[in-house]
């Protein structure tokens, strides 16, 4: 995996999250992968439990969704990028805004194979 395959990668990811698209989302992950949102939280293990997270939050949890993301550092198998992404928080139509880093590291056929997020969020 190159720097602009990991690029492409979060380009992706955040078109899956922008469109509210859990099955978009599933393929970029392989079959096995660890999605760590918080850090003192088990993390969700394989596609079932991230289409999941993905249909709650993403699909009928957030509105007008906006995505930004830029590498920051890979090496060998392993991006970290900065993002941003801004969203309505749905039923409730609070805005909320996050800043946050991600890990993901990758697999032999470009899936992310582990999932780490760091964030902090205002809500308004």
């Amino acid at each position: 995996m190159e720097l602009d395959d990991f690029r492409q990668w979060l380009d992706r990811y955040g078109k899956a999250w922008v469109g509210a698209d859990p099955e978009t989302a599933v393929q970029l992950f392989s079959a096995a992968a660890a999605y760590h949102e918080l850090p003192f939280e088990a993390p969700m293990v394989g596609t079932e439990a991230i289409r999941r997270y993905w249909t709650d939050g993403a699909k009928n949890g957030q509105a007008d969704v906006r995505f930004e993301a830029t590498p920051i550092a890979f090496a060998a198998d392993t991006g970290h990028a900065h993002w941003h992404a801004t969203f309505k928080r749905v039923p409730a139509g609070t805005f909320v805004e996050l800043d946050g880093v991600l890990m993901a590291r990758f697999d032999d056929e470009l899936r992310c194979a582990e999932f780490r997020e760091w964030w902090h969020r205002k809500e308004t």
